[in-house]
């Protein structure tokens, strides 16, 4: 099973030709996969207008989410951002600290195209896969 980060969204959902939805579909073929709450708010909260939002929010509307734990997300996000900030790595966004533990905790592998997701698998047990959806 997989987690999808906004990271590939943002790819698929900027890409007018539909190439790079294209070669997503190809690449997880029929195997279950998830975005996190997360995604579905740094997507939202993208948006250039309101055209945007209504096209954005109907499309996450029909998408499977993995709901965090709540009794311990923010704990574990900010424990992981605390001990790679210990070991001099500086993650850009503490949400992706949370999308990385929420694929820990669920044993999934996270496919994603932004480089934290990398320096986070060096120092953790995160299962990722960085995709390039270039055309």
């Amino acid at each position: 099973m997989l987690l999808i980060d906004t990271s590939i969204w943002i790819e698929v959902l900027r890409d007018k030709s539909k190439v790079k939805a294209a070669k997503l579909k190809t690449i997880i073929a029929g195997r279950n996969y998830y975005l996190s709450i997360f995604t579905k708010m740094e997507l939202l909260q993208g948006c250039k207008d309101e055209i945007e939002w209504a096209k954005i929010s109907s499309y996450l509307m029909v998408q499977n989410y993995l709901e965090p734990n709540y009794d311990s997300i923010w704990e574990n996000s900010a424990r992981l951002y605390f001990e790679l900030r210990r070991k001099g790595i500086t993650i850009r966004s503490n949400i992706d600290c949370a999308i990385a533990i929420i694929a820990i905790e669920n044993n999934l592998t996270l496919y994603h195209c932004d480089r934290d997701f990398e320096e986070i698998a060096k120092h953790t047990v995160l299962k990722q896969k960085k995709l390039n959806l270039r055309i």
